[in-house]
């Protein structure tokens, strides 16, 4: 990398000036983004389409393994769906990374959707959901503001407790 006058930048400088202001505020945090893993199906983990840009749902995976299971009021509590929804959003931010290269051209987060594995009794779904939706205006600031649906349901994936998609706008 070159700084304004053309110097080469080595070494640790460089990885500093490298990274980004999201990227600063995931340090700040002592916030590391998974790698971005590919399809486990017939899709495309994200979509890049003009200005937009997609990302599929993502589960609460971390060190390659399921790390929320169970349905919310059954065997996973109100703070374990908060956690897993946490998950999904880094997971969620590592699929951005992964299309964008840099987590600073994202203008906006306009969307998040989000499915909680629910008993019937459950009635929290929203609040399961701020644990991405918090988590991820702390990284992003304002462009972290969204607009969100959740939605409980039966099942999910791997008997996961949260899934989650995201939808972008970038530059």
């Amino acid at each position: 990398m070159s700084d304004t006058y053309g110097l080469r930048l080595m070494g640790e400088d460089a990885e500093e000036i490298m990274a980004g202001e999201i990227e600063a505020r995931l340090k700040a945090l002592d916030l590391v983004l998974p790698e971005a893993k590919p399809a486990l199906g017939s899709y495309v983990p994200f979509l890049h389409l003009d200005r937009l840009l997609f990302i599929s749902g993502q589960l609460p995976m971390k060190d390659g393994k399921l790390a929320c299971a169970g349905r919310l009021a059954g065997e996973a509590d109100l703070a374990k769906g908060q956690e897993a929804a946490r998950l999904c959003a880094l997971n969620i931010l590592s699929q951005a990374k992964a299309a964008l290269r840099d987590l600073d051209r994202i203008v906006q987060l306009l969307r998040l959707n989000g499915f909680v594995n629910a008993a019937p009794e459950f009635t929290d779904h929203p609040k399961v959901l701020n644990g991405a939706s918090d988590l991820l205006v702390e990284i992003l600031g304002n462009k972290g503001r969204h607009t969100r649906i959740a939605v409980g349901c039966s099942s999910l994936p791997l008997n996961a407790s949260v899934e989650i998609d995201a939808i972008f706008a970038v530059d």
